[in-house]
This record gives C-alpha cells, structure tokens and sequence, in this order.
C-alpha cells in the first residue's frame, strides 16, 4: 500500500464518524421539528375553531334580532286589527299575522339548530386546548433532551474535526484532495481493501491484473465499478493505523 493512503484511512475513519454525528444530528433536528409542526398544527386548529365559533355567535345575533323585529311586527299587526273593522282588512291583517309568526317559528329552529351546533364546537375547542396544553407539557422535556443531545453531538463533531485537520496537515494534499472529492459524491467509504478479489465498497469482482497492481501499491488504483481507490490489506500494510487496530480486535481469540 502506498504510504501516501496511511493518514487517508484514519481521516476516512474520522469522516465516517462525523457522518454518522450528522446523520444522527440531522435526525434529532427532523424531531424537533416535528414537535414545532405538531405544536403549530394545534395552535392553528385552536384559531380556526375560535373564530368558527365567533362567526356562528353572529349568525346566532342576527337571527335574535330577526325574531325581535317579527314579535315587534306582530304587535303591530295585533294592534292594527283591534281597529279594523272591515272583514276583507282584518282577515289581510291576520294572514299576515299568520305568515310572520312562521317566520319567527322559521327563524326560532334556525337559532336552535346553530346554537346546538356553537356547543358541539365549543366541545371540540375544549379538546383541542387540553390536546395543546398535554402537547406542550410533554414535548418541553423531549424538547431539552434533543437538543442536549444535538449540543453533545457538536462538541464530539468539533473534536473529531480538530483530530482530523491535524491529520490533513500532515497527508499527502493531491490524494487528500482525491479522497475529499470522491467522499463527497459518495458520503461513504471511498479508500477500501480487495477482499477475495472483490472490491469491498461496490462487492463487484476485480481482474487479476487490478489485483497485482493493487498488491504493488506503487500508484493509486481505482475501482472500475465504483471509483474508490483500493488498497491492499495486510497485517503490514495497515501496520499503525486505526484500520490496523480494529482487524486486531476482529482477529483477536477469546482465551479458553
């Protein structure tokens, strides 16, 4: 393997635990931000069903006053027919009677009907208060916790960046800057060993031929399949690197 990828592999080892940090930071904002949405869905509801029932209030008034207005009517008509004393005028005067006390009884079931409909609503409102206020209670402590962890989550990330620019100062810039190019398109691995043959990024078999090359480690190979730089794996090889310490730890045999 050429020296140049020694530092290359423990900075992949530093990215790929940053990516994970900001996959997992990524997600705990989506959750805070689900909380927000929630809260904010509730609150609109609340606003809407408030003025719903302020509209149907009005509508309610309207009507009351109607009904005044056809009782005052009423009273009129009442009065006027005392003294008639045409028959075809008194009975003019009582058919108009009659047609305004339906209008009232009309107007009466009308005001019945959304006054049971404003205190269905109000129920609903209820709800809807104690659905926000339960909400509101219970997601303040989730709320700490996320963004606790999204604190705690920064400060390991600014630690393993400081770790991983010592590291970059040291490498080799022109493959560093390959590395950093291809990590980019691919937010993954891109500096992998041949194993049996096969490239252990993409898991599609090689040619000989790539295989010697890679073995001689005397320039950067390239997978054909999938771009990523190869090494080859060996106990000396990855000698000193992290690479090297977690092949120990997999190797390693539980005493009997």
């Amino acid at each position: 393997m050429q020296d140049s990828l020694r530092p290359i592999l423990d900075i992949q080892e530093l990215d790929m635990k940053m990516i994970r940090l900001m996959r997992v930071r990524n997600e705990r904002q989506k959750e805070l931000g689900q909380i927000e949405s929630l809260r904010k869905e509730l609150h609109l509801q609340l606003t809407e069903k408030e003025e719903e029932i302020t509209e149907l209030g009005k509508h309610i008034q309207t009507y009351e006053q109607k009904i005044q207005d056809v009782n005052a009517k009423v009273k009129k008509l009442e009065s006027q027919q005392t003294s008639i004393k045409k028959v075809d005028e008194f009975n003019a005067l009582t058919q108009e009677m009659t047609q305004a006390e339906r209008e009232r009884v009309a107007t009466e079931q009308k005001v019945s009907d959304l006054v049971d409909k404003r205190n269905a609503e109000e129920e609903i409102l209820e709800k809807i208060r104690e659905s926000l206020k339960a909400s509101e209670a219970s997601s303040l402590a989730l709320e700490k916790e996320i963004q606790l962890s999204i604190r705690l989550i920064n400060e390991e990330g600014s630690g393993l960046k400081k770790e991983r620019d010592g590291l970059a100062a040291k490498a080799n810039v022109e493959v560093l800057q390959i590395y950093e190019r291809l990590l980019r398109n691919k937010k993954d691995r891109v500096v992998v060993p041949i194993e049996n043959r096969t490239c252990s990024g993409c898991h599609i078999v090689l040619t000989a031929q790539h295989e010697n090359l890679v073995r001689k480690g005397e320039n950067l190979v390239f997978c054909e399949h999938c771009s990523r730089v190869h090494y080859w794996q060996d106990s000396e090889a990855v000698e000193g690197t992290t690479v090297a310490t977690k092949r120990r730890r997999k190797r390693a045999v539980p005493a009997a």
